[in-house]
Formats: structure tokens, sequence, C-alpha cells
């Protein structure tokens, strides 16, 4: 298979209540003209960038209903779904998110705990 844009991150698996990002370009000069050098747009307390890939969610606890053993088992996990989802912009807290470098491009690996607030495109 050839490796495209469209399919690089298609082996990517995210776990857990995690959201991968790509973080959105800064301006680079501030509202009254001033250059911002780059390690001061990436100390910012809060950062914002398109949400990529969504893991399953929060795992729910599978009940012990091992009274019946004509039961059959039902070994499948169940999730509670996220609120993100692909191609939200997400603003979150930089402290929470943690760098990773795939293929050169730089992406956050970002709890959705400390995901602040998302923008939908279509309508809620």
């Amino acid at each position: 298979m050839e490796l495209t844009a469209d399919n690089r991150l298609r082996k990517l698996i995210v776990v857990g209540d995690r959201l991968l990002i790509r973080p959105k370009k800064q301006p680079d000069k501030t509202d009254s003209g001033l250059y911002l050098p780059p390690g001061v747009q990436e100390k910012e307390k809060v950062q914002t960038g398109f949400v990529l890939k969504v893991g399953p969610g929060y795992p729910i606890p599978m009940p012990t209903d091992e009274d019946e053993p004509w039961k059959e088992s039902d070994e499948r996990i169940k999730y509670v779904p996220l609120q993100a989802q692909e191609g939200d912009l997400a603003i979150f807290l930089q402290k929470g998110a943690v760098e990773v470098v795939y293929q050169g491009e730089k992406l956050f690996i970002v709890p959705q705990s400390s995901v602040l607030m998302l923008e939908r495109e279509q309508d809620l």
C-alpha cells in the first residue's frame, strides 16, 4: 500500500480518552505588529489545533454476574464516547498535552480533560 497524506495516520490507534491533535499555525506577530519568536508561541498556556484521531472513550467496568452459569459471557468492552470528533478545532491546555513528532510532523496527544472548548463546523 502506498503511503499518502490521507492514509498515513490510518495505522495510528489513539488509546482511551485521548485525542491526536495537529497544532494550528500560530500568528508570528502580535496585533500591534511585533514579531514573536517561535519559542514564545510554543510556551503559551493555551493552544489550538485540529483533532485528527479520537480514542474510544472511558471504559465502563464489566458487571460481575457470575451467579448464572447458563448466561453467556459478553467479553466486549463498552466505552463512554468522547465529545470531540475528528475535524473539530480544539482549544486545550498545553500543560496536559504530550508533544510527539510523527513522520516529521509535530502533533499533540491530549487527554479530554485538558480540552477547554471545541469548535465544530456543523450546527449542534
